[in-house]
């Protein structure tokens, strides 16, 4: 009996210690490294933190749903949105944390007023990030999109386009590597802090801190709850969390709480 008891014991105790862990995938900067700032923190409340790192924006998501990985870190809710309608999934949205000012960068201009007559502009490939870019080009007035374009407008959205710019569509992780082969990229700030690229110094039109595009955490509807979600939640809306983020990225992210 005793025996008995003590294996009963055992599994309650794994069984414990698994409610308590959590196994997050995150894009490398800036949402890994602001989940290993508030490790420590977890840990000292019974939760084990372990942050898996991903360069693409499919298998977070994908992962996630298939309850290999417990949540994510890495998107905002207009691309999650797209992501369950064209999957079919039901991910869902935690809390949000922080917004990455978008931006287009060069290697070969120093303003925008010199993008050249029939530039080659790189823009990402995904539906809400493509249409976030050129929206952006929108705004800078590069382009001009046909009435009622959104953020899933794509290219073929672009009503007068007065210098003839070619724009391709390529996975946003790719951008940052052909910068010296195009006139004009648009990447997402945390690929191009992956670069060494400083969004506020370097970047020739950026989004400002009014964006929408808050970067948000990601479960499923059946463990959004959980007691370790909600100190994770608690944890990334520390004030710790926003000096962290305004002290490391001066201005490159926004806290957005």
């Amino acid at each position: 009996m005793k025996k008995l008891l003590a294996a009963f014991a055992a599994v309650a105790a794994f069984s414990a210690q698994a409610a308590d862990e959590l196994n997050v995938a995150a894009t490398a900067v800036p949402h890994a490294e602001i989940l290993e700032f508030v490790k420590p923190q977890l840990a000292e409340q019974g939760v084990e933190l372990n942050v898996k790192v991903f360069t693409d924006y499919v298998q977070p998501n994908i992962q996630v749903s298939e309850e290999r990985l417990d949540a994510n870190f890495f998107q905002h809710q207009p691309y999650l949105d797209e992501f369950n309608k064209g999957k079919g999934t039901e991910l869902v949205s935690v809390v949000g944390v922080h917004i990455e000012p978008f931006g287009a960068y060069s290697s070969k201009l120093k303003s925008l007023d010199e993008l050249p007559n029939g530039a080659t502009v790189v823009i990402p490939n995904d539906a809400t990030n493509g249409g976030r870019a050129l929206l952006l080009l929108q705004k800078a007035g590069v382009i001009t999109l046909k009435e009622g374009a959104g953020i899933t407008a794509t290219p073929r959205d672009i009503a007068e386009n007065p210098k003839n710019i070619k724009i391709r569509e390529l996975e946003a992780a790719t951008l940052p590597r052909v910068l010296t082969q195009v006139d004009l990229a648009l990447i997402n700030t945390n690929y191009a802090l992956e670069a060494k690229l400083n969004p506020t110094e370097d970047a020739l039109i950026i989004e400002g801190s009014d964006s929408p595009y808050v970067n948000i955490l990601v479960a499923r509807p059946d463990n959004k709850d959980s007691a370790a979600m909600q100190k994770l939640v608690k944890a990334l809306h520390s004030d710790a969390v926003k000096q962290f983020i305004k002290e490391k990225y001066k201005g490159a992210v926004v806290p957005a709480f």
